[in-house]
């Protein structure tokens, strides 16, 4: 399998990627709590419209080495920064998931935008997630600390019933089948224990509202009007207003994990964009 090494000054990192076609390089960014298999319906897509793609896991996520430090979103954009540069890429298009468009931004403010041609946050987490004062329509303490308490006694319960609610499944039988749900929980049940929950805190207590200044290069913004994980409100009407240049894409029924229910809609979008 490929696998891609981080040196850092305390340890090695093994990342898992998956490296497809030829063309402008896109870098497919997972959601939590999932891996790059989440974006099995993107990926042909993408290689088939003639680029170069490229999915990894993050760390502590599917086959990626699970060591016991740090989580936070610098720690994550060192990673991708470790795979651009070790593979030599320029006018990059990243692309994040949920989860994976914090590391978008964090990558911009960390290392700026020199090699990077365009991004697309799909269903993402940017740019905030918690509810404050000056942000009322985010999610209750109480219920992103009933998340981490399900998470640190019953994990993989918590996981079991986590993905309905990700596809709205009640309202998208006839997108998504058992099957798709139970290969999921695979997935995230696979996953580190510790990277599981030091990831969740990062996305529920990160603020990145201050960094959006820094993606200052074409940004698409999607995410889907029926989200019950990221609410549309917080999250991508947000990051349409303090990202400057760019365009916004709201599907409508849309489930945070549209990428499968909405499979089709997005991946026209996504090449729209790249084109």
């Amino acid at each position: 399998m490929p696998f891609l090494t981080h040196e850092t000054e305390t340890q090695n990192i093994d990342l898992f990627f998956e490296d497809y076609g030829h063309g402008q390089p896109v870098i497919l960014i997972h959601g939590w709590p999932l891996s790059h298999r989440a974006w099995e319906q993107q990926v042909w897509a993408i290689v088939e419209a003639g680029y170069r793609c490229i999915a990894y896991d993050r760390r502590g996520f599917g086959d990626s080495d699970s060591p016991w430090g740090e989580y936070d979103y610098s720690t994550l954009a060192s990673d991708l920064n470790s795979i651009i540069s070790q593979l030599e890429l320029k006018d990059v298009i990243l692309v994040g998931f949920s989860m994976g468009g914090g590391e978008v931004v964090r990558y911009c403010t960390d290392y700026g935008t020199e090699n990077l041609s365009k991004v697309a946050l799909v269903s993402s987490i940017i740019p905030i997630v918690a509810k404050k004062d000056d942000n009322p329509n985010g999610v209750p303490q109480k219920e992103l600390d009933g998340i981490m308490d399900a998470l640190e006694t019953d994990r993989v319960g918590f996981l079991k019933d986590f993905h309905k609610n990700f596809y709205n499944y009640e309202d998208n039988k006839d997108k998504i089948s058992k099957a798709q749900l139970q290969y999921d929980w695979s997935i995230a049940s696979y996953a580190s224990p510790n990277a599981t929950i030091k990831a969740a805190k990062a996305w529920a207590e990160t603020d990145f509202r201050p960094e959006l200044k820094n993606v200052n290069i074409p940004t698409l913004i999607v995410h889907g009007d029926a989200d019950n994980i990221v609410p549309i409100v917080t999250a991508g009407d947000q990051a349409a207003k303090g990202i400057e240049n760019n365009t916004y894409k709201v599907i409508k029924n849309g489930p945070h994990g549209l990428n499968l229910t909405h499979k089709h809609e997005l991946n026209e979008i996504l090449l729209d964009f790249f084109k």
